[in-house]
């Protein structure tokens, strides 16, 4: 089977159930594992390289109100390919390539071109995933298997957070220029971690929160895991939260329980390694009764500009 990944969390999906050898090409966010990064790439972004988060948002928003896409397909290098499959999300128009995008670029292709469209909001959704991305690649029994070993993991940590006396406030941030809340699976990783998310519900979008809400809320650990940066990415703009009123005195702040963390490759993808994420959320907020997961992490601290080295790359 020749196999065409035009979403990041698909390509490791694909790569876990043994797979890599069949993918053919991959799309421009594809990262993981490293094995992927010399495969041809079919899609590119219109979003300027190495503009600032800021600018990232204004660019989306330009572009969202001229009705325009965020990416291009090459659809003749996606053609040239020739791919038996091609994976893509209905999911959001801001973070990949849309289902509709990628459905036009393989319209009028020959019969028994099949593109299958991801679009999961809860963790079980995520599973879900890898089981259709397993009966499509005709690897259910791996696919069973990895999900058998996520759900495990996952129940690991459900169980030993359930013997927390307390459950400590979260605010777990998308983007910082605006501010927005981590949505969809994010509610629920930080519930299954053992902590109460003041911003977000199960299954429903991020969205834009004010500073406020914040400090309202007193969140006693502060995550910043911004979607499509790395943590260094995300260090850079993160610090600028400093400088808002009230942030020295929030709990987490005061506790040095404020975090960076790589939110395109963990948090923000519903890949394998979200489970990875959940294992370290638990280990922030219960390392009494977890053991930290090691995942890029920075420790961001209580004055613009203090940033703390704080673990490595799983």
């Amino acid at each position: 089977m020749r196999i065409v990944s035009l979403l990041p969390s698909a390509t490791e999906i694909i790569a876990s159930l043994g797979l890599i050898d069949s993918l053919v090409g991959v799309s421009h966010s594809c990262d993981w594992p490293p094995a992927v990064l010399g495969l041809p790439q079919v899609t590119s972004t219109m979003i300027p390289k190495h503009a600032s988060p800021a600018e990232i948002d204004e660019a989306v928003r330009e572009r969202h109100a001229a009705g325009l896409p965020l990416y291009e397909v090459d659809e003749r290098r996606l053609s040239d390919l020739a791919p038996d499959l091609v994976v893509t999300q209905g999911l959001c128009d801001v973070c990949a390539v849309t289902e509709a995008q990628a459905r036009a670029a393989c319209a009028g292709w020959p019969a028994g071109v099949e593109v299958l469209s991801l679009a999961p909001r809860t963790v079980a959704d995520v599973f879900a995933n890898i089981l259709d991305i397993g009966m499509a690649v005709s690897r259910v029994v791996k696919a069973r298997t990895l999900v058998a070993a996520l759900s495990r993991r996952t129940d690991r940590v459900v169980a030993a957070v359930r013997g927390a006396d307390r459950q400590p406030r979260v605010t777990l941030l998308e983007w910082v220029t605006p501010l927005y809340a981590g949505g969809h699976w994010t509610p629920e990783i930080i519930a299954l971690a053992g902590g109460k998310d003041g911003h977000g519900r199960v299954g429903a979008p991020s969205r834009r929160i004010a500073w406020d809400e914040v400090r309202v809320w007193q969140p006693e650990v502060l995550v910043v895991a911004c979607c499509g940066l790395d943590v260094e990415a995300a260090a850079g703009t993160a610090v600028s939260l400093a400088a808002l009123p009230g942030y020295a005195e929030l709990p987490a702040v005061r506790q040095r329980q404020t975090w960076v963390v790589d939110g395109v490759g963990y948090f923000s993808r519903p890949g394998p390694r979200l489970i990875d994420s959940l294992e370290w959320l638990a280990g922030v907020l219960h390392p009494s009764l977890v053991p930290q997961a090691r995942i890029p992490a920075r420790r961001l601290g209580p004055v613009p500009g203090s940033l703390v080295p704080q673990g490595k790359p799983a």
